[in-house]
């Protein structure tokens, strides 16, 4: 059964080419949300196995979206990657991957194989 992906970010561009691609293995289905304050309702209805959050977006930041997971109780054991343009892969170590608190951070742009294993092993495939 594909594990449900929900991708947070407001560059249409990027979630479609991202979902294209995650969903080309067969092993995801990727809801896209381009607007941040919609984020928690969409999660709520979805109820997806991981979220792919960027931090840089209008109205709520990633920081600001995920905070409102933690506080929900359907929502809080979701596991959250966060992606961001603010860091590239020479400034993270292991592979590109830091830890912020409890959530995984990925340089943009988006490292596909990478994101991958990082996905398996933060939903517990790995």
């Amino acid at each position: 059964m594909a594990r449900k992906i929900l991708l947070v970010d407001d560059e249409a561009g990027f979630t479609q080419l991202l979902k294209m691609n995650l969903e080309k293995s067969g092993d995801f289905e990727v809801t896209i949300e381009n607007d941040s304050m919609k984020a928690i309702t969409t999660a709520r209805s979805l109820q997806p196995d991981i979220v792919l959050l960027d931090v840089v977006m209008p109205g709520m930041d990633g920081g600001d979206v995920q905070a409102q997971f933690q506080s929900d109780s359907t929502l809080t054991n979701v596991p959250v990657i966060m992606l961001t343009a603010l860091v590239d892969s020479a400034e993270l170590s292991d592979g590109a991957v830091a830890q912020s608190g409890s959530s995984i951070v990925l340089p943009k742009p988006v490292d596909l194989p990478l994101l991958l294993r990082v996905i398996d092993e933060a939903t517990g495939e790995a």
